[in-house]
């Protein structure tokens, strides 16, 4: 659409729509903001969203698995 009334200058969402916080990090594992930033976002300034789009590149990206056999082995180990 071309039309002014429906353009926006808000930034965008970084959800991906893999929404699953992880328990240890707090970070969501699809867009790795926080459940706070998540809920907050729609209230946002623009320069606070821009702020943390600009932080998501350096949050650790997704924790190794550590379930399965081998989590339930490491786990019997002293």
């Amino acid at each position: 659409m071309t039309d002014p009334i429906w353009q926006r200058d808000e930034i965008e969402s970084p959800c991906i729509r893999v929404c699953v916080i992880h328990p240890s990090s707090g970070l969501c594992l699809g867009c790795k903001r926080t459940g706070a930033e998540i809920a907050s976002w729609s209230r946002m300034t623009p320069q606070a969203r821009r702020d943390i789009m600009e932080a998501l590149p350096s949050r650790p990206g997704e924790p190794v698995r550590q379930g399965g056999r081998r989590g339930r082995l490491r786990q019997r180990d002293p």
